[in-house]
């Protein structure tokens, strides 16, 4: 068991010298954009929500 543990973790590091790792400038723009792009969305859902909330309430009274 121990062997099979030791030789995954030697392939794992094999195969992380392969990767290509973005710069770090590349890596902060698209950090910036999927971050930007999720509180968009966030905003989005909740206008929905409340538009959904309020039309409901509207037919439940």
């Amino acid at each position: 068991m121990k062997k099979k543990i030791l030789n995954f973790l030697s392939e794992v590091r094999i195969e992380l010298e392969k990767v290509t790792w973005p710069e770090k400038r590349a890596l902060k723009i698209t950090t910036g954009v999927v971050v930007f792009l999720m509180v968009m969305f966030a905003f989005y859902i909740g206008v929905v929500d409340i538009i959904f909330s309020k039309v409901i309430a509207l037919f439940l009274r």
